[in-house]
């Protein structure tokens, strides 16, 4: 690429990242004004600026503010998880869910919940920084067993994804099977976590999930070249005197993590790792330093609007935020489907 395409497509970078941050604080905006109970723009600021009353107050920092918070911090890291994923398999049509990694990150939070409902009661705090470690470790599970049985020499790419889609299906039944085991309230309640729920929405999660987010996003940014070179196909990667095995299993740990920690916060969101990356490309090309800021704006985006929309299209009754985005996502899933040969 010579100098002059170059500064262009920076220019180009710069504008979208300046126009999806634009994007973001007014639909950051409007998510906090909306709801059943309705603020108007100006109590909207002069709360944040502390001159609210405390009923505002009330309904901004202790009920919109966390959920609003959740959904660009879980947007950011399923996409960005997409983008790696996407970018390792060498196949546009991998992400976390697909996959089986948010499957495995889903039981094992549920199995959590069931077997320590006792002390997730008397220490909820403790139990909500516990519940991103057990989805890691369920999430770790997942890809640890995707990877072996994927192993035959190495790791295709075209193993991993088939390999994926067979655990993913082998973890929803016993998810099923561990779900009959519940009573009613509990069946019903797991239901609608795992369809992709942002529930129990407080500051606490927030902080249980920000350093995930905040650590694991720029180290992802730190290996987009080495995601360019696999992009090449492992035998150019290793030509260029890339460690493919390596790299692979490093970007595979960081998606997994994203993907896990996402999944204990927000549920069994489908489809925004998929898509995001996919619009990422449209907009800027190939190149994973541009791919990964543009996915984290746009995945964050994506569901704070989608969120935004669950709680207020039939309120005061609240649609799951997976729902809204399955909704959103699947005719361009269809359309991915159909254009890949």
């Amino acid at each position: 690429m010579n100098t002059n395409a170059q500064n262009t497509k920076r220019k180009k970078f710069r504008w979208i990242i300046a126009l999806l941050i634009t994007l973001l604080i007014i639909m950051f905006f409007i998510s906090l004004r909306t709801g059943v109970i309705q603020i108007s723009p100006g109590e909207v600021l002069q709360t944040l600026l502390n001159n609210g009353t405390d009923r505002q107050e009330l309904v901004l920092f202790d009920f919109r503010l966390p959920g609003i918070v959740l959904a660009l911090l879980i947007g950011a890291g399923l996409a960005v998880s997409g983008v790696i994923l996407q970018g390792v398999t060498q196949n546009e049509l991998a992400d976390p869910g697909i996959l089986g990694i948010n499957t495995g990150a889903g039981l094992a939070v549920v199995l959590f919940l069931f077997f320590f409902r006792d002390s997730f009661d008397q220490a909820s705090s403790l139990s909500i920084f516990m519940m991103p470690i057990f989805a890691l470790i369920g999430a770790m599970g997942a890809a640890l067993l995707i990877y072996v049985l994927a192993w035959k020499k190495g790791v295709n790419p075209i193993r991993l994804i088939l390999v994926g889609i067979g655990v993913n299906a082998g973890f929803s039944a016993f998810l099923v099977i561990f779900q009959l085991q519940m009573d009613p309230q509990d069946f019903r309640q797991a239901t609608v976590w795992l369809s992709g729920d942002i529930w129990n929405a407080n500051w606490t999660f927030v902080l249980a999930l920000l350093p995930w987010i905040l650590i694991l996003i720029p180290i992802a940014l730190h290996k987009a070249n080495a995601l360019n070179v696999l992009n090449l196909g492992d035998v150019v990667a290793s030509g260029l005197g890339s460690n493919v095995e390596r790299e692979r299993r490093l970007l595979l740990f960081i998606a997994v993590a994203l993907a896990g920690a996402s999944v204990a916060a927000g549920g069994g969101i489908a489809f925004l790792g998929l898509v995001v990356p996919h619009i990422a490309r449209k907009i800027i090309g190939p190149l994973h330093q541009y791919i990964i800021p543009i996915s984290t704006l746009i995945g964050a985006l994506l569901l704070m609007a989608a969120d935004t929309i669950g709680k207020n299209i039939l309120a005061p009754t609240e649609i799951p935020v997976g729902i809204i985005v399955s909704i959103l996502s699947a005719p361009y899933f269809i359309y991915l489907l159909m254009k890949t040969k």
